[in-house]
C-alpha cells in the first residue's frame, strides 16, 4: 500500500509540473502540443506564429521517411496570406518580423524595403526548409537546399542546413557545394516534368528528396502524379481547405465566417480537387449564402 501511494504521489507531481509548464507558456503556445503539433488541420493563422505547422510538417515527413518513403512532397502556403503578399498584410508582416527574419538571423530583420519584406515568400520557404531539416536529414545526414525563389542568400546567417543556394547554381555557392548522398529539399522547383531530372542530378536513392511548396501545378489536381508521397499538404480552396498529414486521410474543411474550420469529409485515397472544392463551396452557400467571404469579413 505504501508503494502504491508513493507511485500515485509521483504521478500527481509529474502532472502538476506539466501543468505549471503549460501555464507559464504564452497562451498562443500553451494550447499547442509540445512535440508533434497535434493531429488535424492547424490553427489558422496562429499555426504560423507558434510553431504548430512546423511541428506537424516535420513529424509527418519523419513518419513518411521512417516508413521507407524517399520521394516526398510537402505543400502549404509559405506565408499566411499568399495572394496578398505584395500588400504587406498585418499577418504577413508579423510572420516575417517575429518568425522568419529572427529564425534565419537576417541582419536588420524585417523592415520596409528590406530584402525579407520584398522577398518574403523566398525567405519564408528557407525558414520552412530549416524547420524540416531535422526530419529530412535524420541522424548524421547532410541536408542541402536548392530554391527557385528570389532570395538574397548572403543575408541568411542561420540557414539551419549544410548547404543552401539557388536552383540555378548547379549545387555550388562560393567555396561550398552539395555532396553526393545529401538529403535534398527542393523549394518550388517548377512543373512535375522537371522533378525526375532534378532527382537524377541532385538526388540519391538512399537519401530523402523533398519537393517543398511548389507554387503551381501542371496537373490541376491535388498533390502530384509522379509518385511523391504527399506527407504534409494544406491547400486553400474556395470557402475552405484541403488537408493531409501522413499517414492520415485527406480531409475537406469548411472555413466559417468566424474563421474557425469544420471538418466536412475524410478520404482514404486522394480525392479529385473539383469534387472536394464543390462539396465545400456548396455547403458554404447552403449555410451562409454570400455571407462567407474572408475579404469582406477582414480575415487577413
Amino acid at each position: 500500500p505504501k508503494q502504491h501511494d508513493t507511485t500515485q504521489l509521483e504521478t500527481m507531481m509529474k502532472m502538476l509540473r506539466l501543468l505549471l509548464i503549460c501555464v507559464s507558456l504564452p497562451s498562443s503556445v500553451a494550447l499547442i502540443p509540445l512535440i508533434d503539433g497535434g493531429k488535424g488541420v492547424p490553427k489558422l493563422y496562429d499555426g504560423y506564429m507558434n510553431g504548430q505547422i512546423a511541428k506537424q510538417a516535420r513529424t509527418a515527413v519523419g513518419k513518411a521517411i521512417a516508413s521507407g518513403k524517399k520521394k516526398i512532397e510537402v505543400n502549404f502556403p509559405p506565408v499566411p496570406n499568399v495572394e496578398e503578399v505584395r500588400f504587406g498584410t498585418p499577418l504577413n508582416q508579423k510572420f516575417g518580423s517575429t518568425v522568419v527574419a529572427k529564425q534565419l538571423a537576417v541582419p536588420g530583420g524585417y523592415r520596409p524595403g528590406s530584402s525579407v519584406s520584398r522577398q518574403l515568400i523566398g525567405f519564408s520557404n528557407l525558414y520552412w526548409a530549416k524547420e524540416l531539416a531535422p526530419s529530412v536529414g535524420g541522424l548524421g545526414k547532410r541536408v542541402s537546399v536548392l530554391s527557385a525563389e528570389q532570395v538574397t542568400y548572403k543575408e541568411v546567417k542561420n540557414p539551419g542546413v549544410d548547404f543552401v543556394a539557388s536552383l540555378g547554381s548547379g549545387g555550388t555557392r562560393g567555396d561550398a557545394s552539395m555532396k553526393r548522398g545529401d538529403s535534398v529539399i527542393m523549394v518550388n522547383p517548377g512543373g512535375e516534368e522537371t522533378w525526375d531530372r532534378l532527382f537524377s542530378t541532385y538526388g540519391s536513392p538512399s537519401s530523402p528528396f523533398v519537393v517543398m511548396n511548389n507554387a503551381y501545378s501542371t496537373t490541376y489536381g491535388l498533390g502530384n502524379k509522379r509518385g511523391y508521397e504527399e506527407a504534409y499538404y494544406l491547400k486553400r480552396i474556395s470557402k475552405g481547405w484541403i488537408f493531409r498529414q501522413y499517414p492520415g486521410p485527406w480531409q475537406a474543411y469548411l472555413e466559417k465566417p468566424d474563421n474557425t474550420l469544420e471538418l466536412l469529409a475524410s478520404y482514404k485515397e486522394k480525392p479529385q480537387l473539383n469534387e472536394v472544392a464543390a462539396l465545400v463551396r456548396d455547403e458554404s452557400f447552403s449555410r451562409y449564402a454570400i455571407n462567407n467571404d474572408r475579404w469582406m469579413s477582414g480575415r487577413l
